[in-house]
């Protein structure tokens, strides 16, 4: 007679959830030239990573600039996005936004204050805004948050 094997089922309780922070940034700079300025306030290395790009209702194609590190450490991610490609915006919502900075931390709970922060100690920067992603409802959204 053969013996019948058990089945045992095992739950895994995952605790580790992905906090992601996103804050607009208002500056006249280019974008390599706010890279910098970040990559030195931050000590990160923001690095020219492959472009967004995104199909307009004109059927247009068009590109938005993405600045990424992610050599710091596996549980921390930086992104600088470009919301501007000539007269188009990425999230047409945040017009008066040039640039997004979007932070991923499987950590701990980003800190908001302490980024913006930081942010606003840069003197390329003219405003920086907290965007709350509950009350935004844009298509492009999925393109910041991957």
């Amino acid at each position: 007679m053969k013996s019948v094997q058990k089945i045992t089922r095992v739950k895994l309780d995952v605790n580790q959830k992905d906090e992601f922070l996103v804050l607009g940034i208002v500056s006249a700079e280019p974008d390599y030239k706010l890279s910098l300025s970040i990559n030195k306030k931050f000590n990160i290395s923001l690095k020219n990573n492959s472009p967004i790009t995104v199909t307009s209702d004109n059927s247009n194609s068009l590109v938005f600039s993405k600045f990424s590190d992610l050599s710091d450490s596996p549980h921390k991610v930086f992104n600088l996005i470009s919301n501007r490609s000539g007269k188009n915006f990425l999230l047409k919502k945040l017009k008066n936004v040039d640039y997004i900075f979007h932070i991923q931390e499987t950590d701990y709970k980003a800190n908001t204050n302490y980024y913006s922060l930081l942010l606003r100690e840069i003197n390329t920067i003219t405003a920086v805004f907290n965007i709350d992603l509950n009350i935004i409802k844009d298509q492009n959204l999925q393109y910041i948050i991957q």
